[in-house]
């Protein structure tokens, strides 16, 4: 590795200091440290779409077995609510995660994950698509306030993300699969948000996966639509691809949570710590996700492989 490529990871940690200060702005929210590990059986552990091993170990001073987290998706809401935080408060964590059953490592995948992982208390009136639309907006200009500030905006990036259901992009792009429908949307837009990643689609299809205990993605939304989530996709001139930076979403209400269960075979995690806290209703409602760190870097210093930003190789 040359000084020149050092000075990139410099670079990318500059930009990730002012994107974590405009996130706090523009949401309201609070740094708090994030957790590396958590109990096994606790339910705070984020199954991502089921089939992914977490890394574990044994903590012998408490004869315990814990779980390094795939994200803090669950955490963050039971922190919430620990605090009693309200309407339109929330946290922001720096997460550093494992997740050694990645099917493929590539360019854009890593076994470590670092991430921005935010949570906001919603009063639950406003669990709706209007709500997740100006939330990924105000993401959005958080990056792109940061970018300016840093040097890093290109005119060639969209000034505003477009938004379409996975519906409407299938019917657009019928004959395409779910990926190649996402590089050929976001290579016309080049920032695109596709709500309703979870349920099956008209086809019979997912567009994409999704556990069943964090995101609401069955709810008829005010478009006439299933979902209150989504993943929002960036267009990357050097990967001459799709790029995706976040997924989040309105959080599952006690019944949603039991349905999505229910959907994907998993009402036995009802009887983890977590999933009976949720159902007994000491959580509050509540809007939030992942951001990819390196991802987001990646993208604006237009680097085509993710270790050119993320920890330099000894």
């Amino acid at each position: 590795m040359s000084i020149t490529q050092l000075k990139i990871h410099s670079e990318s940690y500059a930009i990730k200091q002012e994107i974590t200060k405009q996130l706090c702005e523009k949401l309201n929210l609070a740094i708090v440290q994030a957790p590396l590990i958590v109990p096994a059986d606790s339910g705070l552990q984020d199954t991502l779409s089921g089939h992914e091993r977490p890394v574990s170990l044994e903590v012998r001073a408490e004869q315990q077995r814990y779980e390094v987290v795939h994200s803090l998706a669950k955490w963050k809401r039971a922190i919430l609510a620990k605090y009693h935080a309200q309407p339109g408060e929330g946290v922001l964590t720096h997460m550093l995660a494992l997740r050694p059953d990645e099917e493929v490592l590539s360019s854009r995948h890593s076994v470590q994950v670092d991430q921005w992982d935010w949570e906001q208390v919603l009063a639950p009136e406003t669990r709706t698509l209007m709500t997740l639309r100006k939330t990924v907006e105000s993401i959005y200009e958080a990056i792109r306030s940061a970018a300016q500030i840093t040097g890093h905006w290109s005119e060639s990036y969209a000034d505003k993300v477009f938004f379409i259901h996975s519906e409407e992009l299938r019917e657009m792009f019928p004959k395409l699969s779910a990926k190649q429908r996402e590089k050929e949307i976001t290579r016309m837009h080049k920032a695109v948000f596709i709500i309703g990643i979870g349920g099956e689609l008209s086809d019979g299809q997912k567009h994409d996966d999704r556990a069943a205990d964090y995101d609401d993605w069955t709810s008829l939304n005010e478009d006439g639509r299933y979902g209150l989530n989504g993943d929002l996709l960036v267009w990357h001139d050097g990967l001459d691809d799709a790029l995706e930076l976040s997924s989040m979403g309105i959080r599952v209400t006690p019944e949603v949570m039991v349905k999505q269960l229910e959907l994907k075979g998993g009402l036995p995690s009802l009887d983890l710590p977590w999933h009976r806290q949720l159902v007994a209703g000491e959580f509050p409602a509540t809007i939030g996700g992942g951001i990819g760190q390196s991802r987001v870097a990646m993208w604006l210093l237009q680097q085509e492989h993710i270790q050119h930003v993320q920890a330099p190789a000894a």
